[in-house]
């Protein structure tokens, strides 16, 4: 697990250049044996840390850290729309919004998180992250109506989150219902939303997003389903995670700001293009462990999915099922 003293000296290395252990030790105020202990943390961590025998220690990738005024630069005008935060590390975003929203107003908090050591996925399932090779945040919003007025939300995040990753050069995206970003059938995002308030409004929304970036074979072979980075996606191209990230949070806010008013009808179309089952047979998973299959029509006007089953309509919802491949 990667601590504060951690992050410290892994700023001091992000140059990619050879750093003395006495240089390092000088410049956090520790001896060279406690950077030498602080250090192992990286390997844990999926980072490549050189030891360079007489010379010192160099990442052998250079790390551009997030970093809060980055983020700002890059947001422009649209930084006015949310509060910016960016912490080392934190259990998991969403969980510290949540634990805030007790006794502050989080609607329009955006919290970033260069390490995750809890996070979460749909389900209670984790999620995998990588310090530098990830982009994990939550984002509160709060609306004035209630679950069902919501019950879309989750997709319509996917299509704001698809059209900000085309914005910058990273095409080929679909959306895997309810909540998975895909490129060629393997994951490299998710949202997860978690809902509080009264059932008819006003409600808060906590929106989760993970996306990988860079992912290490080595955390690609922790994950037991097909997965890709953004890094793959586009072709080795080096991605500035402040930037994107600026570019996802534009979208994600002019969407909101639209939902708020017009509910999950306006993004339907452009959910069903980015459907990476549309038209294709696909397997059911129930809470109970049996199965149902038959070729994917798509989302209603609720976000349900809509199964075509030898001629029968069947309907999902979200949160009751999994979706996979025959």
């Amino acid at each position: 697990m990667l601590t504060p003293l951690g992050f410290r000296l892994l700023r001091r290395l992000a140059d990619g250049e050879i750093h003395s252990g006495e240089a390092l030790a000088s410049a956090v105020g520790m001896s060279r044996a406690r950077v030498s202990q602080v250090l192992k943390e990286a390997d844990t961590a999926g980072l490549k840390l050189e030891r360079i025998r007489g010379r010192g220690y160099r990442l052998h990738d250079p790390l551009p850290f997030l970093d809060r005024d980055a983020v700002v630069a890059a947001l422009g005008p649209a930084a006015k729309a949310v509060k910016v935060e960016v912490v080392d590390t934190v259990d998991s975003t969403s969980s510290e919004l949540n634990r805030r929203s007790a006794r502050e107003d989080v609607h329009r908090r955006l919290l970033i998180a260069e390490w995750q050591t809890a996070g979460r996925g749909r389900r209670g399932r984790g999620w995998t992250a990588v310090a530098g090779g990830s982009l994990t945040f939550s984002l509160g919003w709060r609306f004035e109506q209630g679950a069902g007025f919501l019950a879309g939300l989750s997709l319509a995040v996917g299509v704001a989150l698809a059209r900000a990753l085309e914005g910058v050069g990273i095409g080929g995206v679909e959306l895997k219902w309810p909540n998975d970003l895909t490129h060629r059938f393997c994951k490299f995002g998710g949202i997860l939303i978690e809902l509080s308030g009264d059932a008819l409004g006003p409600s808060l929304a906590v929106i989760g997003v993970g996306l990988n970036v860079r992912l290490a074979p080595a955390a690609r072979r922790g994950i037991a389903q097909p997965v890709t980075d953004l890094a793959t996606i586009a072709h080795g191209r080096v991605i500035d995670r402040n930037v994107l990230l600026a570019a996802l949070v534009c979208e994600l806010t002019a969407m909101l700001d639209r939902y708020a008013v017009d509910g999950f009808a306006p993004f339907i179309p452009e959910w069903q293009r980015r459907n990476a089952f549309r038209g294709k047979s696909a397997k059911i998973i129930l809470p109970d462990g049996s199965t149902a299959s038959g070729d994917v029509v798509g989302v209603d006007a609720s976000g349900a999915l809509v199964l075509d089953h030898r001629g029968r309509r069947l309907r999902f919802v979200t949160g009751e099922v999994s979706l996979r491949r025959p």
